[in-house]
């Protein structure tokens, strides 16, 4: 199938941080492709560099078939982009904003308006339309960002964290829009924090942690990679957290993972009911009263938690750097979204 987006070995310094270290990435056309690492990991400067507004250091990219670095005119005229923070005309009302999109668009007026309308319908704008943009609340601001991002009906979509801070209701509503755009042939690559939002959208997923790609693949390939199952124990007292999770690394099954708000110790097994027999005669002799003991399979949440909350993590990052782990090249260059072409 035609490769919508493309990057081979991307790389990206600032100063002594290396915020990419070699990204290679491939979007087919008329799919969605979910970014998806912890926060530093890379991802909005991957996307700034797809969307022409960083160079790369080393490496090579192409949206649409047109190099990034070499014709970022002809890129700009082929995607949308939504960033992290709204660029709105203040000054104009909503439903403005989204004809001026259309018109650089090059749509007809009538095009343009019914867009534009379709548009504010879709993100619960309508009763707004007609009003200027400073009024707008900042909730509201993200979802009429969005809005321009997709009313020029681009080929290719750039999404970064597109539904942060939208309602349910709302965010649904988005999700079905990018969903009919995405099977009426465009491409979409979005970043996100929500692992519902990946498995939902996306036909592939993409894995990034300092600068590299460490996993790829359909949200059930992911799964499938912690090979197994997960022990799963809610405690009836918050108090007993730490030795759930204490008795559950003795079974010698991996690190268990701590969820204090659920009031969960979730631990990964091969060993099906006899660790779970196991557990539960544990448990009793320590009498620790549990709300539910089972098995199931792993979400793609347990999955992230997995491929990216490995200990050494901090400290390769600060050694690949040589600065104090956390900081990263995405927290020392926060560049506005660029004007949509």
């Amino acid at each position: 199938m035609e490769l919508m987006v493309e990057a081979e070995e991307l790389a990206k310094r600032f100063g002594p941080i290396r915020a990419l270290a070699g990204i290679d990435l491939a979007v087919q056309k008329g799919t969605t492709l979910a970014l998806l690492g912890p926060n530093g990991a890379g991802k909005t400067t991957l996307v700034r560099i797809l969307t022409t507004l960083l160079r790369p250091d080393g490496g090579r990219a192409s949206v649409a078939g047109h190099d990034v670095v070499a014709d970022p005119g002809a890129v700009r005229s082929a995607i949308g982009l939504a960033g992290q923070y709204a660029a709105v005309d203040e000054l104009l009302t909503g439903r403005e904003n989204l004809e001026l999109v259309g018109f650089l668009y090059q749509l007809g007026k009538v095009e343009r308006r019914r867009r534009a309308t379709e548009a504010l319908e879709r993100l619960s704008l309508s009763g707004a339309g007609d009003r200027v943009v400073k009024t707008y609340s900042g909730g509201m601001r993200r979802r009429l960002d969005l809005a321009a991002s997709l009313v020029g009906r681009p080929p290719v979509l750039f999404l970064d964290e597109p539904t942060t801070g939208l309602d349910p209701r709302t965010r649904n509503d988005l999700w079905d829009f990018v969903a009919e755009l995405v099977a009426a042939g465009a491409t979409l690559l979005l970043t996100t924090q929500y692992m519902e939002e990946a498995e939902r959208l996306a036909d592939r997923i993409v894995v990034i942690d300092t600068g590299r790609v460490i996993a790829e693949g359909t949200a059930a390939e992911l799964k499938d990679r912690m090979a197994g199952d997960m022990l799963v124990a809610r405690v009836a007292d918050h108090a007993d957290l730490d030795r759930v999770g204490a008795i559950m690394a003795s079974l010698g099954e991996g690190a268990p993972h701590l969820d204090p708000d659920q009031y969960q110790v979730s631990l990964p097994t091969r060993g099906g009911t006899e660790v779970l027999i196991a557990a539960g005669q544990r448990f009793s002799s320590e009498h620790i009263a549990l709300d539910d003991l089972g098995i199931r399979r792993p979400s793609l949440d347990e999955v992230f938690l997995s491929l990216t909350g490995n200990a050494g993590r901090a400290a390769d990052s600060k050694a690949q750097s040589g600065t104090p782990s956390g900081l990263t090249g995405e927290d020392t260059c926060k560049l506005p979204a660029a004007p949509r072409a």
